[in-house]
Formats: C-alpha cells, sequence, structure tokens
C-alpha cells in the first residue's frame, strides 16, 4: 500500500486513474467502463496499493454522497418534458410500465434466484430499472442504428437513469423507516414527511432558481457557481429531515430547471455534464478500490444465475410487455429488448446504499456492489460485441459509413455533396431556406430544411449517422454558432468551418476556440461561389499503385484537395497543412480548375485508353490474338478512359460510380461537372 495517502493525493489519484481510463477507451475505441473497472480493481484489492477507507476514513461516506446526489442531479437536468412528449409512444410505455414492471421482476429475481432478502432485493431492484445512458451513447454511434430503435434505448436510458435511483431512494427510506420507527403508523408519518419535505424543497429551490436566472437577478458568470451552492443545500437541508432523501431533493430541482426554459439551459446541462463525468469516474473507481477480497468471493453460482436471468429474462419480459401492441414493429421490439446496459451510475448508486444497508444491519447488504460491477461488466461486454450484428440481422442498421452533415446549399456544396454521394459516404444538406435545396433534392441527395440548431432537428434528425460537419453558410457569425454549438457533440476536430471574411478589425475577430477547423480549401463563402462560377469543378480520384499522389500533383499542379475518403469508406476533410496518406485504394475528392482538367494532350488521352485496355484483360488478349502488340508499359491512371475528344467515357471494370462524362486528360477520377449559368441557391 502507498504510505501517507491523505485525501488531497487520494484525490488526484482517482482523478488521474478515472480520466485516464477514458482516455485509453477513447484512443482504443472501447467502452471506458471495462478500463475504469480493471484499473480500479487492480489498484485496490489485487495489489493492495490504495485503500479509499484508509486514504478518506470518514469522509468517504459522505463524499460518495455528494457525488451521488450531483449525478442524479445531473439526471434530472436531462428529463425535458416537452422533448419527451414529442418522441414516440413507445419511450412513454418504456417508462410508465416498464420501470415499475422491471423493478418488481428484477426484485423478485434478486430474492428467488439470488437468494437475497427483501430489502436488499428491493433496494437493489430498483436500481436495476437504470439502464446506463453513458454506455447507451457510444453503443449507439459504433452500431448505427437507425433512429426509432435509437430513440427508444437512449430516451428509456435519460429518463430511467433518475427514476432507478429514486425507486431506490424510496425503498431504502421505507427500510430504513421500518427499521427505526417504533409502530407502523410512525414509519408511514416519518415516511410521507420527508418524501414530502424533499419534493418541497426540491421544487422550491428549482422554482427560485429559474426565477433569478430569467429576471436578470444574477449575473452570467455566477449562475454555476450559484446552481452547485443551491445543490448543496438543498440535499443538506433534506437529508437533515429523512436521511438519503436529499437525493430525491435534488432529482426534483433538476427537472424543475430543465422545464422552466432558461436560455442558459444548454450551457448550465453542458457543464454539469463535465462535472458528472469527472465524478462518475471517481466513484467507479473509488467502489472498485474498496472492494475486498472476500467481497468478490460472494460471487457464487447464484450470482451468475441472476445476472443471466435479469439479462435473459427479466428485461425481455419487460420491454416486450410494455411495448405490446404500442405499433413498435415487432424487430425494434425485439433490439430493445435484448439491450439493456449498465453503466457506471448504478454502480455509484449501487454502492452508496449497499453501504447504508450493511449499516442499518442487513446482512447480505455487502453482497449488492460486487453483483452491481458483475452486472454492469457482463451487459457491456455482451452488448458491445452483440449490438451491432444483431442490428445487422434485423435489419435496423443505419448508414454503415461514418457520413458528414454540410450546413448550407451552395453551387459549392451541391457539387461536394455530389463527390461524397458518389463514393458512397451518406451526407445530410441543411438549409434554413427551401428553395436553397431544391437542386440537391433533384440530385437525390437528403436534406434538412429548418435551422439545423433547433430542437426539432436534435429531435428528429440521425445525428448518430454523422461524424463530421462542414459548416458552410453565406453568413459567417451563423457558421460559428454551428462550430460552437456541435463542437462538443461532435468533437471539435470534427466541426469544420469555411475561411471568414478577410481585412476584419481586431475588435470584430472572433476567438479560435469559437470557430471550426478551417476548410480545406481556405476561401469564404462568395470566393468558393466564384470559382464554381469560373468553371471549377469537384472530382472524385482514386489512388491506385500506378497512379500516385506524386503523379496526381503532377498533372493537377493547381488543384486543392478538400478530403481522402479511405477504401473501407472513412472520409477525412484535409486541411491546407495536412500531410495526406496516399496508399492504393483511397480516393481523394479535389477542387480543379479548368486548366487542370481542359490541358491534357492527345498523346496523353492515347495513354490513358491503353491503360483502359491494360486494364480489361479479356479485351487485351482479343487484341493479341488479332495480332496487335500489348502494350509494353501502362501509364498511371488506371479507371476512366475517355474514347475522344468531349465522348463518352469508357468505364472499365471496377471503375466507381456513374457520373457524367469525363473531360479529355481525366485518368482515373469522377466529378461532378461545373455549373455555369445555375442560379445561387444560397
Amino acid at each position: 500500500m502507498i504510505e501517507g495517502l491523505g485525501p488531497v493525493a487520494a484525490i488526484a489519484l482517482v482523478g488521474a486513474i478515472g480520466v485516464g481510463s477514458q482516455w485509453v477507451a477513447w484512443r482504443l475505441r472501447m467502452p471506458a467502463i471495462v478500463l475504469m473497472l480493471v484499473a480500479g480493481l487492480a489498484v485496490g484489492p489485487f495489489s493492495g496499493l490504495f485503500s479509499p477507507s484508509e486514504s478518506f476514513g470518514d469522509l468517504l461516506s459522505p463524499l460518495i454522497s455528494l457525488a451521488v446526489a450531483v449525478i442524479l442531479f445531473e439526471g434530472g437536468l436531462s428529463l425535458n418534458l416537452s422533448s419527451l412528449r414529442d418522441r414516440s409512444r413507445g419511450v412513454g410505455r418504456l417508462i410508465l410500465v416498464g420501470a415499475p414492471l422491471g423493478w418488481l421482476l428484477s426484485t423478485l429475481a434478486l430474492r428467488y434466484v439470488g437468494g437475497m432478502s427483501w430489502e436488499s432485493a428491493t433496494v437493489f431492484g430498483g436500481i436495476l430499472i437504470v439502464t446506463g445512458p453513458t454506455v447507451i451513447a457510444p453503443l449507439l454511434r459504433t452500431a448505427k442504428l437507425s433512429s426509432r430503435p435509437a430513440a427508444l434505448l437512449q430516451w428509456e436510458a435519460i429518463v430511467n437513469d433518475p427514476l432507478g435511483a429514486l425507486a431506490a431512494v424510496l425503498a431504502f427510506e421505507v427500510v430504513l423507516v421500518l427499521n427505526t420507527a417504533a409502530t407502523p403508523m410512525t414509519a408511514v408519518l416519518d415516511l410521507a414527511l420527508g418524501v414530502a419535505v424533499a419534493v418541497g424543497i426540491g421544487a422550491a429551490a428549482a422554482k427560485g432558481i429559474s426565477y433569478a436566472f430569467q429576471n436578470g437577478r444574477t449575473p452570467e458568470y455566477m449562475k454555476v457557481p450559484i446552481l452547485f451552492a443551491a445543490l448543496l443545500a438543498v440535499f443538506a437541508v433534506a437529508d437533515s429531515v429523512l436521511h438519503e432523501s436529499g437525493l430525491l431533493a435534488v432529482t426534483v430541482m433538476g427537472l424543475g430547471i430543465a422545464n422552466a426554459g432558461l436560455s442558459s439551459y444548454d450551457e448550465l446541462r453542458r457543464f454539469k455534464e463535465h462535472a458528472t463525468v469527472l465524478l462518475v469516474s471517481g466513484v467507479f473507481i473509488l467502489l472498485a478500490a474498496s472492494m475486498q477480497l472476500e467481497s468478490l468471493t460472494t460471487l457464487d453460482w447464484r450470482s451468475l444465475a441472476v445476472v443471466l436471468v435479469i439479462i435473459f429474462a427479466v428485461r425481455p419480459l419487460t420491454v416486450l410487455t410494455s411495448l405490446f401492441r404500442s405499433g413498435v414493429p415487432w424487430r425494434e421490439q425485439t433490439l430493445v429488448a435484448l439491450t439493456g446496459p449498465r453503466g457506471v451510475v448504478l454502480v455509484a448508486v449501487a454502492g452508496l446504499f449497499g453501504t447504508r444497508l450493511t449499516g442499518l444491519g442487513v446482512e447480505d447488504g455487502d453482497r449488492i456492489v460486487p453483483l452491481a460491477f458483475a452486472l454492469v461488466a457482463a451487459t457491456v461486454v455482451l452488448h458491445g460485441f452483440s449490438l451491432a450484428p444483431m442490428a445487422r440481422w434485423l435489419g435496423l442498421s443505419g448508414a454503415a459509413r461514418p457520413g458528414v452533415l454540410i450546413v448550407g446549399g451552395s453551387r459549392f456544396t451541391l457539387a461536394l455533396s455530389e463527390a461524397l454521394k458518389k463514393v458512397e459516404v451518406p451526407v445530410l444538406v441543411a438549409d434554413p431556406n427551401h428553395n436553397a435545396l431544391r437542386d440537391f433534392r433533384t440530385s437525390g441527395l437528403a436534406t434538412y430544411s429548418g435551422d439545423i440548431l433547433s430542437e426539432s432537428a436534435e429531435q428528429w434528425l440521425e445525428f448518430v449517422t454523422y461524424d463530421l460537419v462542414v459548416a458552410a453558410t453565406a453568413n459567417d457569425a451563423y457558421n460559428t454558432l454551428v462550430a460552437t454549438d456541435m463542437g462538443p457533440e461532435f468533437g471539435r476536430d470534427n466541426v469544420y468551418q469555411i475561411a471568414r471574411e478577410k481585412g476584419e478589425s481586431a475588435r470584430h475577430q472572433l476567438s479560435r476556440t469559437l470557430t471550426g477547423i478551417p476548410f480545406g480549401p481556405d476561401e469564404t463563402y462568395w470566393g468558393l461561389e466564384r470559382l464554381m462560377r469560373e468553371g471549377w469543378t469537384i472530382r472524385v480520384t482514386r489512388l491506385t499503385e500506378e497512379y500516385g499522389l506524386a503523379e496526381w500533383r503532377e498533372r493537377r499542379p493547381h488543384s486543392r484537395l478538400i478530403a481522402r475518403v479511405s477504401p473501407g469508406g472513412e472520409a477525412r476533410f484535409i486541411r491546407k497543412d495536412d500531410e495526406v496518406r496516399p496508399a492504393p485504394g483511397v480516393r481523394l475528392i479535389s477542387l480543379i480548375p479548368p486548366e487542370d482538367w481542359q490541358g491534357t494532350g492527345r498523346s496523353e488521352r492515347r495513354a490513358q485508353a491503353t491503360t483502359s485496355d491494360a486494364r480489361s484483360p479479356g479485351r487485351a488478349a482479343a487484341e493479341t490474338r488479332e495480332g496487335k502488340e500489348a502494350p509494353k508499359e501502362a501509364p498511371k491512371p488506371a479507371d476512366t478512359a475517355p474514347k475522344g475528344e468531349g465522348g463518352p467515357a469508357s468505364r472499365p471494370s471496377g471503375a466507381e460510380g456513374t457520373g457524367a462524362a469525363a473531360p479529355p486528360g481525366d485518368g482515373p477520377e469522377n466529378h461532378s461537372p461545373p455549373i455555369p449559368g445555375r442560379p445561387s441557391t444560397a
């Protein structure tokens, strides 16, 4: 054990392990919860390097309680009822019917299969309502589910997260009152008083804070500190009336603030999400490190049996009963029924109440935490490997490749969208102006007519399908707003913005932290439109072993690279100074001026035609049989070989796309033709 590890050093260690585990998980593209579990067990019971109870002493229990309070407050802050009402009927059935039914069935399974006492089974059964939004989100992004089953799983997790904790709170309060009250009537009165006080304090705090924030009673920079101070005060006051009722109070407070219509709601929620990520990982590490090897030995065959029953019996029965005659197709019901991963919130709440039950003298209270860890590990591993194949088998997978969301309709974005479509990269173009998308719809491209930042867009668009965002409207301020709003959701490195107008004074310059990554061509909106009017075009070039990046640059000295599409279909936009990694099968999307595609000589065209012949073994063999000498050296371009000046392109087997006829000298390129004379759609 690390000697002399005080509370401050212990907090630093826990923070480093928690954040480090999540970063490594992000790099390895695996669930962070698995690494946090391994790290916590490694520094705790397996090696004995760190003992939270010795480092924190009596502070450990209140620290975990406060962390869980913040986690539940953030959960309540996510429950925007107006957004929930716009969802499908299935979500409401999963919450109103599924939550209590799941609580009942889980309690019975824990009691009769797991052999737990009624007290522990009832409290832990309530916690098992939680399905874990922190685990669901990355699973959905990896599996690329279609919108309806993804919405069912996501909203069930968001809503049931605090509901499961509330069920555990109520169950624990019943156990607490029954164990401390003198008579049954006293127990009922104490419970009613505690719940009423908790709900009243939480609602009053939400009302007061909402009034102060909406009427300018607090400066902007003080809103988050005031929120934290109010959160701690509400928790402490309610907890003094009835033990652990503070958790109910802070959840009600978060629910009230979420539905107050605050203009700063998104900012408050985002900050709380960041704090929650740190707290959740910290609590998870503390609980994993606090487990004793003796506790792990309690995981016997009954523990394994109850985990299997919860996954393969309780969850399917709960979902299928809830969605019976709900209008949800059977394929979606099946997918949701077989998908119920549990996350760190379940472990955090289970750790809190497991300790409390043990303190009340419930003998098997110490079984709750090991069983919670076992259930989390089993569901994360199982669903992590099974969700994507099951979705494909049921025909519920969305786009298999990461897509691109383009904001702004124009000549340039039309040509770019057509090029992305040719290489089978999913693309969606959004613009508030319905007429600006007319040519996009004619080209068969997916469009969204409306504000991409609106609640309607968030509710109905399948954002999980898209990994990259390009803000390319004529309004620089709006582009910056798109980049600022979508950066946290998509990742700052995945949000691009076309260049802003030059010549702005220093006081009008925006911070680089607000804008998106500069988009490849380094042109403003009007600069890109001018290039398209002058005859520039966007083309797709497939690199081969014979025709590499050096050859492309030699033949296209004035062209500008826009994107690189890997053989697997993953698109990445190329910035001005980025190093391009060429490889056979990579496709380059580039902006090409007229002189680069009109100046190819007759000899080069003949060489390209010969290359196409060389790429067609049957034709080459036929010519050899007719006495024609096969070419000794095939030039480098390998895909498209025009037959003649301005004539239709000859496409050898395997050439990509259909597209228009390639101008002379195109080599292996597909292109979106220039659009001279087409009115601007911006």
